[in-house]
């Protein structure tokens, strides 16, 4: 029983938004590691993900039933009655939130609350069953955890917070489409309007190929801006080639699926090196480091 209610958490997804809070937080952090802080955020953020992965469960219980990867959930077999899954989802939330503001900032238990509203209102509740733009929406929700661990340093909405939260979001877009297209029957059974359900699987795979390119673009900016090195800038951009050259080279083979599952699979490699490298190669933006030189004292030498 206990794994069951552990299962209604998403563990892969918490496990996931886990890489990328640590990313965000080494990259604000720029070497200088508050342990506490850390461990807080990276708890906080994941009892929050689970918490909204629990009220996703229990929203989307009614068309779960009818796809095949999903329909065994607990809450579709009754196995867990939705009162105890709605109270185990509160008291996540609640401890993640409450960790988030009193350990870290305020700022970044904000950014939290705007994630979870997205998934859980925005998204889950309205977005994902009547709009095709469930899925760009809601890439601001996977895109939270990283801007999270960079604000729980921080404690501020600066440029590097907001090019990583564009990073991810971008990142969020192929990576779900590329779901949508080899769990299409799925989709369809639910009526869930994905772009591959709504507008075809040709449209998904046009938006896919283009939202590499923005990924990759986005990316690089973080080097740009003096928020990475340069080793970041070559890694990312050898990675952003590899999906790419993945996604044109395959892009007219038969087997769709095939195709939507490898871009997958390099998805979860992308975001994994990236969250580890821009957490290794950081550096300080040049206008920190001329506003450092000026504030230092002057010594004169008479």
């Amino acid at each position: 029983m206990l794994k069951r209610y552990l299962l209604l958490t998403k563990p892969g997804i918490v496990f996931g938004n886990l890489i990328s809070v640590t990313g965000g937080f080494f990259l604000a952090s720029r070497g200088s590691i508050d342990l506490l802080l850390f461990f807080a955020t990276v708890i906080g953020v994941s009892l929050v993900v689970a918490s909204g992965c629990v009220f996703n469960n229990v929203i989307d219980r009614d068309i779960d039933e009818y796809m095949s990867r999903t329909q065994k959930r607990a809450l579709v077999e009754g196995t867990i009655d939705v009162r105890s899954a709605l109270i185990m989802a509160g008291l996540l939330g609640a401890a993640g939130f409450l960790l988030l503001l009193l350990v870290a900032n305020p700022l970044s238990a904000g950014v939290a609350l705007f994630g979870f509203a997205i998934y859980v209102g925005a998204y889950s509740l309205w977005l994902k069953r009547h709009s095709v733009h469930g899925t760009l929406i809601g890439s601001l929700s996977g895109a939270s955890p990283p801007v999270i661990g960079y604000c729980a340093v921080s404690n501020q909405f600066d440029s590097g917070a907001l090019l990583v939260l564009l990073i991810f979001s971008l990142w969020q877009m192929p990576h779900s489409f590329a779901i949508a297209i080899f769990r299409l029957e799925d989709y369809r059974a639910a009526s869930i309007p994905v772009l591959s359900v709504a507008k075809g699987v040709a449209s998904a795979k046009r938006q896919t190929v283009a939202y590499i390119v923005a990924f990759g673009v986005a990316a690089m900016m973080l080097t740009f801006a003096g928020y990475t090195g340069y080793v970041y800038l070559v890694v990312m951009m050898v990675m952003t080639l590899y999906w790419l050259y993945i996604a044109i080279a395959r892009y007219h083979q038969n087997d769709d699926a095939r195709w939507a599952r490898q871009l997958f699979g390099i998805s979860i490699l992308v975001v994994t090196v990236l969250s580890a490298v821009m957490a290794i190669d950081y550096r300080h933006p040049a206008s920190q480091a001329d506003t450092a030189q000026l504030d230092r004292p002057v010594s004169v030498n008479a």
